[in-house]
């Protein structure tokens, strides 16, 4: 008796675990490898591709290009419109680029390569806070909306899902051992 409990016990910290460790994603920019290139078109920009993906705190963005040719820049916002490549926030020429979002708001990427940003070559991502609800989730705005920082909406009364299950987890677990 006392093995199946452990046995059980252990399943579920294993399941409580899994859940607790799935929230953040690997997102490769533009859905596929080597996509981080001048569009061909307005309807091939990147920002097409952002504007229907979701960001969380926590997720990480993977680009995948030649860093002989190419690089990434992370900027802020007035360097992003204006394609100024000269006070980067941040500056990646590894060729497999990683960047964890590490908070809510939009971040602004252009290329460090001459003349590729005014050609189009650029991405804003809007992350959204990590929180979840069971109702009234609305979709992502469009990054031309803001105008200033973003602030992902919060709620008092909504229940986070992944605390909603460690608590039924424990529950169960408290259960079983007494």
């Amino acid at each position: 008796m006392a093995s199946r409990k452990a046995a059980l016990l252990s399943s579920i910290l294993i399941v409580s675990l899994f859940v607790t460790f799935t929230e953040a994603r690997d997102i490769m920019v533009g859905g596929k490898n080597h996509s981080w290139k001048i569009p061909s078109s307005e309807s091939d920009s990147l920002n097409k591709w952002a504007e229907a993906s979701r960001f969380r705190v926590g997720d990480t963005l993977v680009w995948t290009y030649d860093p002989q040719n190419d690089s990434v820049l992370q900027v802020i916002k007035k360097d992003y419109e204006t394609c100024n490549t000269s006070s980067p926030v941040a500056t990646y020429r590894d060729g497999n680029t990683k960047v964890k979002l590490e908070k809510p708001g939009p971040y602004y990427f252009i290329s460090g390569a001459d003349g590729h940003c005014e050609q189009g070559q650029k991405l804003v991502t809007v992350v959204m806070s990590t929180r979840r609800q069971f109702i009234g989730i609305s979709p992502a705005p469009s990054p031309v909306e803001f105008e200033g920082p973003a602030v992902a909406p919060t709620s008092t009364g909504g229940v986070n899902l992944r605390g909603s299950l460690g608590l039924v987890f424990g529950v169960l677990t408290g259960m079983i051992l007494f």
